[in-house]
């Protein structure tokens, strides 16, 4: 018997475990992008039938944003929660929980909308669709705080060396179902005779299909014999988390990269409008794009990370963000008092076509980077609770992020200062990043 065994190791990077998270995010992600698009329009009938018109501003555009908010509110919460569970009883439960929930609450948002609108619904049958809507999406919320853990599942799988590829498929992931999830919208909805019920549907058959990917295939990673985790989730340990060295800053290099582009995002459409007059159909085709260059990005990110550190690339990509918002801004100055622009070949849309661009790919290298420096300065028993954590406070910047930018497009009629704003968050970015270059040697030692 030998004197000695060596500890256990994680477990090795095979590429099954890795295929499913990817699969699951991206499933999960389409049900996400399916639904965005339309709720507004699918919840205006009830809104008005109650007395609270959505187009009449006031309380009625509060209720819809209440609807989109309720959804990453819920991540803010019980991210964490999922991420210290599976540290305790495993990957594989809380993620076939999640998807399960999906499954549900997409059901239910299917069924909530096809409360009849013509005629127009009475006070009370408004009210019960309403009610349900709200449900469904707090049900939706909490089913998807498991990104965190699916940053777990890759961290248990690679090497340090090779985290930062890993954590590029979650992006990939959240590209391709931003860019995929309102087409599947609009063909499905075509399949379905534009039923109000369709993409409620479409969602959760899409994350029953995730649902059993991950029931035949998965397999559990965490490490055998790895020790559990005994205190529940609390306020007191994501806050133990935070005062990690170097864990609370890069925390907060995600929070306010997320909160400048969740501002961009929330602004895209009304900006495009204002300054070049797009419709619905030409705003739809911006954003698969900036879906579509979010998945190359990604793609182009996994062989960088192999040849460079993860904070070059965390650096760069901060950069690029940091350009493009500034671009961003300056755009939206030159075209003040112009009026609507016609033409696709106006030289100020070609502009804004390629700082959003800049915006775009320099995030792609933001998010997996920072997943990954994170990870590998987390215990490997905590890794759930730490990117949990993390996703959380990514889920609270996409709250507070929107709320910034609708609040100030309005303000001026230059819309500079969203963008403006978005650089101010980049520049305090830009001086963290420095401090958070070298690995504290209790990382190291842990």
């Amino acid at each position: 018997m030998p004197a000695s065994t060596p500890p256990a190791p994680a477990v090795p990077a095979a590429r099954g475990p890795l295929l499913v998270v990817f699969l699951t995010v991206f499933i999960d992600l389409l049900g996400f992008g399916i639904v965005l698009p339309v709720l507004p329009r699918q919840v205006t009938p009830y809104l008005d039938a109650i007395g609270l018109p959505p187009l009449g501003g006031g309380a009625g555009g509060a209720a819809i944003g209440l609807l989109f908010a309720v959804f990453s509110l819920m991540q803010f919460v019980f991210s964490p929660i999922w991420g210290r569970i599976s540290d305790r009883v495993g990957r594989r439960p809380i993620l076939l929980l999640s998807l399960t929930g999906s499954v549900v609450f997409y059901a239910l948002y299917g069924y909530a909308v096809s409360v009849p609108v013509d005629p127009p619904p009475t006070r009370a049958a408004a009210l019960m669709a309403l009610g349900l809507i709200l449900l469904a999406r707090i049900g939706a919320g909490i089913a998807g705080a498991s990104v965190g853990t699916a940053a777990a599942v890759i961290a248990d799988c690679t090497t340090p060396e090779n985290r930062a590829r890993g954590m590029a498929l979650i992006g990939i992931a959240f590209g391709g179902g931003f860019t995929l999830g309102p087409l599947i919208a609009f063909f499905g909805l075509a399949v379905f005779d534009q039923a109000r019920w369709g993409v409620g549907a479409i969602a959760s058959l899409l994350s029953l299909v995730a649902l059993l990917i991950a029931a035949l295939v998965f397999r559990e990673t965490r490490r055998p014999g790895a020790k559990a985790a005994k205190e529940f989730p609390s306020v007191e340990r994501s806050v133990a988390v935070l005062r990690m060295p170097t864990v609370g800053g890069l925390v907060l290099v995600y929070f306010l990269s997320i909160a400048a582009m969740a501002g961009f995002e929330s602004t895209l459409a009304l900006f495009t409008e204002k300054a070049f007059g797009m419709a619905d159909d030409a705003n739809f085709l911006v954003f698969a794009a900036i879906g579509f260059v979010l998945l190359l990005a990604g793609g182009c990110y996994r062989p960088l990370a192999k040849r460079l550190p993860e904070w070059r690339l965390l650096a760069a990509g901060v950069v690029l963000m940091l350009v493009g918002m500034a671009a961003l801004a300056g755009v939206a100055a030159a075209v003040t008092g112009r009026g609507l622009m016609a033409g696709a070949g106006d030289p100020w849309r070609w502009a804004f076509y390629a700082a959003a661009g800049l915006v775009v790919v320099g995030f792609a290298f933001v998010n997996p980077s920072v997943s990954a420096l994170i990870s590998r300065r987390a215990d490997a028993d905590r890794q759930g609770e730490v990117l949990g954590v993390n996703q959380s406070f990514a889920s609270l910047a996409r709250i507070l992020g929107p709320v910034m930018g609708m609040s100030l497009f309005s303000l001026h009629a230059s819309r500079v200062l969203p963008y403006a704003a978005a650089v101010l968050l980049l520049l305090a970015v830009a001086a963290i990043v420095p401090r958070l270059t070298v690995e504290p040697a209790a990382s190291r030692a842990a």
